[in-house]
């Protein structure tokens, strides 16, 4: 009887938090704005980007971990990256092609682990639906190569009011 209990409690949590993510779908009145240039914001896969690179190409220029970020979606460990603590005046790249995507002058200490920034430069970055881990995310990508970068969240500083939390693997610091 104690392990049919178990079955059943452990299906409630998943089938709860299943639910859960259509709940607490972002607001209306979010100020992230989705990435309309894509046929299809939900599978980013069937956009094209400038640079396209096959799966081999790819792991023949990244670093294992940068791959497994920038092009598997996975996220370095909090408080590993260098950049987190890097505030030197100057640029944040793409890791990826080179792509400058955050200036200094946005960056911030948001005491999470990961490099934070108020604002990317125009243009730079992209913007999809992450609906994984059992909620609803904005993830953040490259606008040329569409490597992952992080996820951007509605709790940051003024004037944006935007966290833009980004994998520091994915980024490559360039000193003014």
């Amino acid at each position: 009887m104690k392990k049919r209990n178990f079955l059943l409690t452990g299906a409630a949590v998943v089938g709860g938090s299943w639910l859960l993510q259509f709940w607490r779908s972002p607001s209306t009145n979010t100020a992230i704005a989705l990435d309309t240039n894509s046929p299809d914001q939900f599978n980013q896969a069937t956009k094209r980007y400038k640079i396209m690179k096959t799966e081999e190409e790819w792991k023949q220029i990244l670093t294992p971990e940068q791959f497994k970020v920038l092009r598997k979606h996975g996220t370095e460990r909090a408080f590993t990256s260098p950049l987190d603590k890097e505030y030197s005046k100057g640029n944040y790249n793409c890791a990826g092609c080179d792509l400058p995507l955050f200036t200094s002058d946005t960056k911030f200490n948001s005491r999470t682990g990961w490099p934070s920034f108020f604002a990317p430069i125009e243009g730079a970055i992209g913007t999809t639906v992450d609906n994984s881990l059992f909620m609803q995310r904005v993830e953040v990508h490259c606008s040329r190569c569409g490597g992952h970068l992080g996820h951007v969240f509605n709790d940051g500083p003024n004037p944006t009011g935007q966290r833009y939390c980004m994998n520091g693997v994915s980024l490559k610091f360039i000193p003014a």
